[in-house]
C-alpha cells in the first residue's frame, strides 16, 4: 500500500479482526481513523451489488457528489469495468480476503490523477456478506479538488491480500530439519 490512509485503514482493521476473518462493523471507531476518514467508506452488500452506506468527505469531493445510497460500480462509467468491480467485492467477502488496486482517472478537465482503492470485509451482527471497508484516496491531494471531479476511472493494477497469508509463519521458522546435500553420480565427460 502506498498511501497513508489506505496504510492507516488497513492496519486498524487487521488489529481488530486478529485470528478471525473479519472484524464486526459495531467494531470499528471512527475517532481511530480520524485521519484517513476523508477517504474512508462502507458498502452494503445489496441485491442491486454493493451500495455506499458511508463515505467520506474528499471522496465525496473527487466525485463531485454525496455517494451514499449509491451503487459503488456506478463510480465506473464501463459497463465491463463495473463488472469487474462487482466481481472483486463479491470475491472480497467470499474469501473474507482484501483487495488493494492503482487506479488511474482523469478529470473532467482532464486532469489525470491516481488512486488507490482498497476493499476490506466486514462481519455485521454476526453476518458474512454484509459490508465492505474501504477507502479510495488520491496519491497527492489535487490542488483542484472541489473546483474539479473526476470523470472516469480504470484499474491499472490489483493485489489481493488472503487471509491465510497473516497467519503463515516467516520461512526461517517453516523448515523443521536442516537442509540435506545430496550428491547425485555423475561428473565431467
Amino acid at each position: 500500500m502506498k498511501n497513508a490512509s489506505t496504510r492507516l485503514v488497513f492496519e486498524y482493521w487487521d488489529g481488530l479482526r486478529g485470528d478471525r476473518a473479519a472484524p464486526e462493523r459495531g467494531e470499528i471507531e471512527p475517532g481511530a481513523l480520524r485521519h484517513a476518514l476523508a477517504d474512508t467508506f462502507v458498502l452494503e452488500n445489496e441485491p442491486i451489488g454493493p451500495v455506499f452506506r458511508l463515505a467520506g468527505t474528499r471522496l465525496c469531493a473527487l466525485i463531485g457528489r454525496e455517494l451514499r445510497g449509491r451503487a459503488f460500480t456506478a463510480l465506473w462509467a464501463d459497463v465491463e469495468a463495473q463488472g469487474d468491480m462487482r466481481r472483486l467485492v463479491q470475491t472480497v467477502m467470499d474469501e473474507s480476503a482484501g483487495a488493494v488496486a492503482g487506479l488511474s482517472g482523469k478529470s473532467a478537465t482532464g486532469t489525470p490523477i491516481y488512486l488507490e482503492l482498497l476493499l476490506l470485509p466486514l462481519r455485521y451482527r454476526g453476518r458474512t456478506h454484509a459490508r465492505v471497508l474501504g477507502a479510495l484516496s488520491p496519491a497527492l491531494s489535487p490542488d483542484w479538488l472541489g473546483l474539479d471531479t473526476i470523470e472516469s476511472m480504470r484499474m491499472i493494477s490489483l493485489r489481493m491480500l488472503w487471509p491465510a497469508a497473516a497467519a503463515r509463519p516467516p520461512a526461517t521458522q517453516r523448515r523443521a530439519e536442516p537442509p540435506r546435500l545430496v550428491v547425485l553420480p555423475g561428473g565431467r565427460a
